[in-house]
């Protein structure tokens, strides 16, 4: 057994044992992250993702099962849910990690309203669309949970302005969600992880659009997060250890959101010896 603060996690895999789940954006990044944590803790898991063909792999890795579907097309969205409930059986808990990344950090003059749409309809239309669709059903059988993944650039000032706005709103959704569907049985939660090393991560990176070095040093533990680290955080939210945590917004950051400050000053301090 390993040992979490409010719990325990079983190594056997009877976490989620029996119980459904759903991931958006589960062929890759932090949903195959989630997708596998939840599988390995005994979740019947299935990914919903644009990438049919990753998904296909990941799904085979997990005993799991994969569907194509855009989030931005709400009654795909809504016909999945009814898919899943009539062949597998009742959704318990929905990962929301289906997002696409701005990419350059481009002024208001130099940012397409196309980008600009697409960011919106995929993180946050697509979010809400997708709650709506699994949590409705969670709330007429008085059980669920659901977690929305946000960001820390939901937070703070960037010049990220179409991913930025859209993840403040996912931030917002999941406390206007946790309330609407509390007394039925179902808690919403909300993680805002920092820069993530996700293949979405590596590519802005290899293309000169974010500088990793910088990244690293703007966090209090001078470290880029990792996927897997997203999903334990995410699976403790979903969990009966959480049982009374809802409307919540996790920063899991590695201190970003604490140190980023500190650059006025000099920077974080280094590490002592």
């Amino acid at each position: 057994m390993t040992q979490l603060s409010g719990g325990t996690v079983p190594r056997d895999g009877s976490r989620f044992k029996g119980r459904i789940a759903v991931v958006t954006g589960g062929a890759s990044g932090i949903g195959r992250s989630c997708a596998e944590m939840l599988a390995e803790q005994g979740a019947r898991v299935v990914i919903a993702d644009l990438d049919l063909a990753n998904a296909t792999t990941v799904a085979a890795g997990i005993a799991g099962r994969a569907y194509a579907i855009d989030v931005a097309c709400a009654p795909e969205l809504e016909s999945l849910a009814a898919l899943i409930e009539r062949d597998i059986g009742p959704v318990d808990m929905l990962v929301n990690a289906a997002g696409i990344i701005q990419g350059a950090a481009l002024s208001p003059q130099e940012l397409p309203l196309e980008v600009y749409d697409r960011v919106f309809g995929v993180n946050l239309r697509g979010t809400y669309a997708a709650c709506a669709a699994f949590g409705q059903r969670m709330a007429v059988r008085r059980r669920g949970a659901i977690l929305n993944i946000a960001s820390i650039a939901g937070m703070r000032s960037t010049p990220l302005h179409a991913y930025g706005p859209m993840k403040a709103a996912v931030i917002q959704l999941t406390e206007n969600l946790a309330t609407e569907w509390g007394r039925s049985g179902v808690r919403v939660n909300c993680l805002s992880p920092g820069p993530v090393l996700t293949p979405a991560l590596q590519d802005a990176i290899d293309k000169g659009q974010r500088d990793r070095a910088r990244m690293e040093h703007s966090s209090a533990s001078g470290r880029l997060v990792m996927p897997r680290e997203v999903a334990s955080a995410a699976a403790f939210l979903l969990s009966d250890d959480a049982s009374a945590i809802t409307g919540v917004n996790l920063p899991v950051d590695h201190g970003w959101l604490v140190a980023s400050s500190w650059s006025s000053f000099g920077g974080v301090r280094a590490s002592r010896d």
